[in-house]
């Protein structure tokens, strides 16, 4: 069996500072067809339960924990008995969500995670939020860039805990020495490629 990614969306809300917004997250799970991942967990666990299906889920990988990616994450570890990764700068985000609950393994920059016979390599992102990571599946070609990186470029600094100079130097040291052709799972909109983005970036 090989590895594969799959996909659907998620509608809710984002929260932060004050104001919200309706927003359309992106679920990726990656494994396959015995085990898998799930990257983030946005506003429903029964949208991401359809993706995973009868796997095993061998952990919850949050890329950063704006409420719209971990909000469903506690649930969706009592539903399928999974560890919730985050990086650990990025818990004052976690406490304006979850004031009760904790994640369970943090992540670092250079961790892997093993699935399905492929491998996640956390790259440490900085910027959209203190302990934003992206991973990376070389096997696959492709890279889940949670709101690090759009097809557009950057993604959102105008609020707490964010640093538009930061994430342009996360973005270039460490998506652009990705190859050009790899893939970017975004965590909202359309995929793109790190070749057209650093084209794209000023």
């Amino acid at each position: 069996m090989t590895a594969r990614v799959d996909h659907a969306v998620s509608s809710g809300t984002f929260s932060l500072d004050g104001e919200t917004h309706e927003v359309d997250n992106n679920i990726w799970v990656v494994g396959d067809d015995t085990e898998c991942v799930v990257i983030d967990a946005p506003h429903s666990v029964s949208d991401i339960l359809a993706v995973v299906g009868d796997r095993k889920v061998k952990a919850i990988v949050c890329t950063h924990a704006h409420d719209d990616h971990v909000r469903v994450a506690p649930a969706l570890r009592e539903e399928v008995v999974a560890p919730i990764m985050l990086h650990p700068d990025d818990k004052v985000l976690w406490e304006l969500t979850h004031t009760d609950y904790l994640w369970d393994l943090d992540l670092a920059d250079g961790v892997t995670i093993e699935v399905g016979g492929t491998t996640l390599q956390v790259l440490h992102t900085p910027g959209h939020a203190p302990g934003a990571v992206c991973l990376y599946a070389p096997d696959l070609g492709c890279v889940f860039t949670g709101d690090t990186l759009f097809q557009g470029g950057p993604g959102a600094t105008g609020r707490s805990y964010s640093d538009s100079d930061l994430i342009k130097e996360s973005i270039r040291a460490k998506l652009f020495a990705l190859p050009d052709d790899t893939v970017v799972h975004t965590g909202h909109g359309d995929d793109t490629t790190i070749g057209a983005e650093k084209a794209a970036l000023d």
